[in-house]
């Protein structure tokens, strides 16, 4: 089989047949993994932490996880757990050490951490979409699932890895660009993809009205000047924890109200991903939550 940069840079450009096309190539080669970006327009609205909590709740459930930290040399989920910064992931690229000498393991739970400001990735001419394609291919089997921690915006890498994942999860927050940055996301995934279904995941609400115009907006939006579904998750309120203590609440033992909010969101967020089905009428009871 074919390695997947080998495939994709055949094409001058990527579009939804194409990233289906590697997926059903590859598809009797591997049992069926759910890969999941964590997504969203804009940064810093909390996309590392939700990724990190999904990853270690579904781990902790017995549930085996890849994370993989897709922003290459800008990474914060080392920084989030407390480990060192190294090159790892251009160890990995440059074929220095293999995947598995790469990662970081806690139980169930499997890191692939990016790197900081390292000169040598900048000056690479890896193409990260070929790269992180390639690792799924060889390596999303040995997991149940495979979560993709992506750069905000509209960069071609994380187009390609959100068209690529079988579901998104949306960051967004209050702010407006957040809002819009991320419905232009949504736009360019379903007009240059196809992608029609997300999901999204309201953070650092301050309080029920503003979350259910939030939704309101966006989901609305969506259906009517796309035709896309948007499955809302719910509201994650803002808890004012301390300045630089958020992660280390939301990430250490014991239940915190942070945790408490938390939690309840991201236990109902795995139950959407394991494939449990609901009636709409408990989505549109979902949607009017805020935890």
């Amino acid at each position: 089989m074919e390695k997947a940069s080998e495939w994709l840079s055949s094409f001058s450009s990527i579009d939804q047949n194409q990233v289906n096309a590697l997926k059903n190539h590859e598809v009797h080669e591997r049992k069926k993994t759910e890969i999941i970006s964590i997504t969203g327009g804009k940064g810093g609205v909390g996309k590392t932490s939700v990724a990190l909590k999904l990853s270690k709740t579904l781990a902790a459930s017995g549930k085996k996880v890849l994370l993989i930290d897709c922003d290459t040399n800008l990474s914060n989920t080392a920084l989030k757990l407390g480990l060192p910064i190294d090159n790892t992931f251009y160890s990995l690229v440059s074929a220095e050490r293999n995947f598995i000498e790469c990662l970081y393991k806690e139980d169930n739970f499997h890191l692939l951490a990016a790197c900081n400001g390292s000169i040598d990735l900048f000056d690479s001419k890896f193409r990260l979409e070929d790269i992180i394609i390639d690792i799924l291919n060889s390596h999303a089997s040995d997991y149940d699932y495979v979560f993709l921690d992506c750069p905000a915006g509209l960069s071609r890498d994380s187009l390609t890895l959100n068209a690529y994942s079988d579901k998104r999860v949306f960051i967004v927050t209050p702010d407006k660009s957040s809002v819009t940055d991320s419905y232009s996301l949504i736009k360019v995934l379903n007009k240059k993809f196809g992608v029609n279904e997300n999901h999204i995941l309201i953070n650092k609400v301050t309080q029920k009205g503003q979350f259910e115009k939030i939704v309101k907006t966006l989901s609305e939006t969506v259906e009517n000047f796309l035709g896309c579904r948007t499955k809302v998750l719910g509201g994650i309120r803002y808890i004012d924890v301390g300045r630089g203590s958020f992660d280390q609440a939301l990430l250490e033992s014991g239940k915190n109200d942070l945790q408490k909010s938390f939690d309840k969101v991201i236990n109902r967020l795995a139950e959407e991903l394991v494939g449990n089905e609901e009636s709409s009428s408990s989505m549109r009871k979902r949607e009017q939550e805020v935890h």
